[in-house]
């Protein structure tokens, strides 16, 4: 049976979007947020509102959820007037949240023990992709959740990878976005020398770009404005992805490197400065916008 009844929970600068999109593919979306103003916009956007997680998810044939962190996301599944309680039985859980892998995989079990099935899809694209329905979902679970899920995921995202069982689209997320972390700082500290040596900006990407030094970090996102005209740096840094975002991300990728028991120096240096970056009260910026700091600026 195709789903079309969905909940959409959690209505922030990507769960709006997203929800947005759904609406426009032809689903009937029930939407809920604590921001009573999310609700309405998402309301005259075309969705039904709800007053509550209960109300939102009745009746529905799958929920996805878009919150800050892994107790909001345990708290609305397993809370006592969360989704698990009032959804119908063999609803499809999609959680888009960006959490801890071992939160992920808890809730996944209690979805599984109330006969649902449950994927995590956390999301690389920023607003800018969520926005366009151009987002990546690295996703974990069943491969037959996984199948579910792809409908609703197609008309929010471009790229749709399952990377494994429960959890691994969280580990997935948090291993790629500690290398955006540190790549965005080895590249930032690269164009700044460059600087400092008399070496022009353009003519450093015109070589690197091409070179043993390319990366995302680079090509799409160059920290310095002018060679990638698309990059938050020709914006003065308004935010596509957030300093504060990208740290909550590395300090993830931190508590799961310290659970595995590994080293990971060079994720650990990132998360401290980003984290310096953050107090200053930059959190704001876009996450490229830390050659601010490796350069100098008074800001």
């Amino acid at each position: 049976m195709s789903i079309t009844k969905v909940a959409f929970i959690g209505l922030g600068n990507m769960g709006k979007p997203m929800a947005k999109n759904l609406i426009k593919a032809g689903f009937s979306l029930t939407v809920f947020d604590v921001v009573k103003d999310a609700v309405e916009e998402l309301t005259a956007a075309g969705a039904k509102g709800a007053s509550s997680i209960a109300e939102a998810v009745k009746g529905v044939q799958a929920v996805i959820t878009m919150l800050p962190a892994g107790a909001h996301v345990s708290s609305v599944y397993r809370g006592e007037n969360g989704v698990i309680a009032n959804v119908p039985k063999g609803a499809l859980f999609i959680d888009s949240s960006t959490i801890d892998v071992a939160t992920s995989r808890a809730v996944n079990v209690a979805a599984a023990e109330a006969g649902m099935e449950m994927i995590d899809a956390p999301v690389s694209g920023g607003v800018g992709g969520a926005e366009a329905a151009t987002l990546t979902f690295m996703v974990g679970g069943a491969e037959s959740a996984f199948e579910r899920s792809k409908p609703l995921l197609e008309k929010m995202g471009k790229n749709i990878v399952h990377a494994g069982g429960p959890g691994n689209g969280q580990a997935a997320k948090i291993c790629n976005n500690m290398i955006l972390g540190i790549s965005m700082i080895a590249v930032s500290e690269a164009f700044v020398l460059a600087e400092k040596l008399g070496l022009e900006a353009q003519k450093l990407f015109d070589i690197s770009s091409k070179s043993s030094g390319q990366c995302w970090s680079m090509t799409s996102y160059c920290p310095v404005p002018g060679p990638v005209p698309a990059s938050p740096a020709n914006r003065d840094y308004k935010a596509g992805f957030a300093v504060a975002m990208q740290l909550k991300d590395l300090r993830l990728s931190q508590e799961a490197a310290q659970k595995a028991g590994i080293a990971t120096p060079l994720g650990a240096e990132a998360t401290a400065l980003y984290g310096l970056f953050d107090v200053a009260g930059h959190g704001h910026l876009d996450f490229s916008g830390i050659i601010k700091m490796i350069r100098g600026d008074k800001m």
